[in-house]
């Protein structure tokens, strides 16, 4: 049996999950011995969108794909560079005539691997249905490969678990994205679809959801528009590992992956050792 690994990073927010992602990643790529690497990465351009400056971070650092979500536009040169560069893909229901492309095909060692971006709709933009779209995508690429991962990027937890029920058995994966806390329901569903309801976001946790607390209580509080502003502090890195068989495109094994920043696990670590030792 031939299988492969796949590393998903989850929602990458700011400076913050960036330099995270650039101390963790390339250890997380050797101990998993990923063949592919894929993040969410709509939020990595100082919480809006994606730019080509910090897509060539992430590339260099080892990431193949890119995708996005309800932010991936926020950025006016996020719009551009999904103009020219198919590594970094958007949610595919978006309507017709939208920039840029809704899945890749990539090719590893261990054979090809498309990669789907989709979008929900509960409590979200009125876009295309993304249950008709995976229909659509998954037709057209189940003849090059049955190795596809679905990031699917959604507020409701119902819409994605029923995503998961309506495609289990015709893709390997499906990776939750855009709530930015992680769940802890990851699970090989019944025909072999790899799952978990929301991956978590790769940032700063002494916030709400990314952004400085000041700010997004005000919103609640006011009921108008804040200034968004990254927060710094605790920063922690959220992903899940799948192993996948490549000929029958149904996930083996699978592992939720959430550590805080690298200066306090030392600290976490040092500590239980003294104490282990007193």
């Amino acid at each position: 049996m031939t299988t492969i690994n796949i590393l998903f990073i989850g929602d990458i927010i700011g400076n913050p999950g960036l330099e995270i992602t650039q101390t963790f990643l390339p250890g997380l790529i050797q101990k998993y011995k990923a063949d592919l690497v894929i993040c969410n990465g709509e939020n990595v351009s100082d919480g809006k969108g994606c730019t080509e400056k910090e897509a060539n971070l992430l590339f260099d650092l080892g990431v193949h794909v890119i995708t996005g979500g309800n932010h991936t536009w926020d950025k006016h040169p996020s719009q551009e560079y999904l103009k020219v560069e198919p590594r970094y893909i958007r949610p595919l229901n978006y309507p017709k005539g939208t920039h840029g492309n809704g899945h890749i095909i990539v090719e590893t060692s261990k054979g090809k691997v498309a990669v789907v971006n989709l979008q929900g709709r509960t409590f979200m933009s009125a876009i295309d249905c993304p249950f008709r779209a995976a229909e659509w995508v998954i037709s057209k690429v189940k003849n090059e490969t049955k190795i596809i991962l679905i990031d699917f990027h959604a507020e409701a937890t119902a819409e994605k678990m029923a995503l998961a029920n309506f495609l289990d058995g015709k893709v390997s994966c499906i990776v939750g994205t855009h709530t930015h806390i992680q769940t802890s329901d990851e699970r090989i569903m019944t025909n072999g679809t790899g799952y978990i309801t929301d991956v978590g976001m790769t940032g700063p946790y002494d916030s709400v959801i990314g952004m400085k607390t000041v700010a997004a209580i005000n919103r609640f509080l006011y009921q108008t528009p804040q200034k968004y502003e990254t927060a710094k502090d605790n920063v922690h890195l959220c992903g899940i590992f799948f192993k996948v068989d490549t000929q029958s495109g149904k996930t083996l094994e699978l592992e939720r992956i959430f550590f805080p920043e690298f200066d306090k696990a030392v600290n976490k670590s040092n500590a239980e050792t003294s104490s282990s030792t007193t």
